[in-house]
């Protein structure tokens, strides 16, 4: 983990791990990206001996979709996840696609989030050049990949102490 995220997502408050699982769905646009986004988490997630599963789809477009399905094809199978984590990396171009795509994937990612019963943290990067992605990869901004899974296993605690506390 690098020494950015540990201050500013440190490890205090995963708590309840035990049989968590994590699905994490990237995109392969700009996976120079995506791909290190995933390391990260994927570090992370075995640091904390936590389950994980990924699966690649083709643009950030396409993550609400797909989160959607994975959790409809593991709903009362034993086999959903705790938690999905969505990683993308949209990058401004020449053209409003940018926005159209940004606000998409923000609005899918968003009504993911009111509708299932688990957290769908929201990875991607939305960024104005190739330089700002990577800076988001361990540099001036820390690691998002790392990042999204803390947060993933933050919010796995903070609904299992929900559930304790409703009892």
């Amino acid at each position: 983990m690098s020494v950015h995220n540990q201050t500013l997502l440190n490890n205090t408050g995963i708590l309840q791990l035990e049989g968590a699982s994590v699905v994490i769905v990237s995109t392969e646009w700009n996976d120079f990206v995506t791909n290190e986004l995933v390391a990260g988490a994927e570090r992370t997630l075995t640091e904390q001996k936590v389950n994980f599963s990924t699966y690649v789809v083709p643009g950030s477009f396409e993550l609400p979709f797909a989160c959607k399905q994975i959790w409809e094809q593991t709903r009362g199978t034993g086999a959903q996840p705790s938690a999905i984590i969505a990683f993308g990396c949209v990058i401004r171009g020449e053209t409003p696609h940018f926005d159209y795509v940004c606000k998409a994937v923000t609005d899918g990612i968003l009504q993911l989030n009111l509708e299932l019963p688990i957290p769908v943290i929201f990875g991607v990067l939305t960024v104005n050049t190739v330089e700002q992605a990577t800076d988001r990869l361990g540099g001036a901004h820390g690691h998002k990949g790392e990042e999204g899974a803390l947060t993933a296993l933050k919010m796995i605690g903070f609904q299992r102490q929900l559930a304790k506390s409703a009892r």
